[in-house]
């Protein structure tokens, strides 16, 4: 029967689907240490969005291969990102058990704060997964994007939300939260801001190949990254 070729819808769907839960079973194995958290998102959405863009390949290789090349800088910013989180709970947890009355504009600003830095945790680790930069042009660009495109960053934060709504709507759902927690919104939030990043990606490739054409050589090593250190200026400009 046709519907069960390799080629048809139904087939198609079928192999994201396992390709999806695959790929949760990878980053959730490359979570468990802690620490390589942010590691672990950056290949997952690298993964997630070659996913999107039918470009996925050989899923395991190139979910450690994206691993591989992030993981110095992506552990940093992740353990940035934790460390200022602690920090600002720490502070919020003080204020309202200190049993001292606090100015109520320290309270909105430490929650204003902590909002803002969940709006660059959204896209921090897709702009390290494909723009190289240092971390804190990739901090800065990720906020940005998360301003510019700031309908779909709130829809992102819910569709991150998902799967702790699910668990606490009824444990009979844990399954599929472990085989699909992280893979599923991951691979719709990459939904989401792929028509983006190809225009930051275009705007990224010519200037490259203004760069090329006045004689600057090529990287040795094959990298699926963009490579722009000056990005939020044209993100500044992107409008859409």
């Amino acid at each position: 029967m046709k519907i069960f070729n390799l080629d048809s819808p139904l087939m198609q769907v079928l192999n994201k689907v396992a390709d999806l839960m695959w790929l949760n079973i990878l980053a959730l194995i490359c979570c468990i240490p802690l620490v390589t958290i942010g590691a672990s998102l950056t290949a997952l959405h690298s993964v997630a969005l070659k996913i999107v863009r039918n470009e996925e390949g050989y899923i395991t290789r190139n979910y450690f291969k994206a691993f591989k090349q992030n993981f110095v800088q992506a552990t940093l910013i992740w353990l940035l990102l934790l460390a200022v989180a602690l920090v600002l709970f720490g502070d919020f947890y003080i204020i309202r058990n200190a049993g001292i009355d606090f100015p109520q504009f320290l309270q909105i600003a430490i929650m204003a704060v902590g909002i803002l830095i969940i709006f660059a945790a959204i896209f921090v680790f897709p702009v390290q997964a494909r723009f190289e930069n240092k971390i804190i042009r990739t901090i800065k660009n990720a906020f940005v994007m998360s301003i510019l495109q700031f309908p779909k960053t709130l829809l992102m934060v819910v569709i991150y939300l998902l799967p702790i709504i699910l668990f606490m709507v009824s444990m009979n759902l844990i399954p599929i939260i472990f085989l699909f927690g992280l893979s599923v919104p991951v691979y719709l939030s990459a939904m989401l801001y792929n028509k983006f990043f190809l225009k930051l990606e275009a705007q990224v490739e010519e200037a490259a190949a203004a760069k090329d054409g006045a004689g600057q050589e090529e990287p040795e090593e094959e990298d699926d990254r963009i490579f722009k250190d000056e990005l939020d200026e044209s993100l500044i400009t992107e409008k859409k």
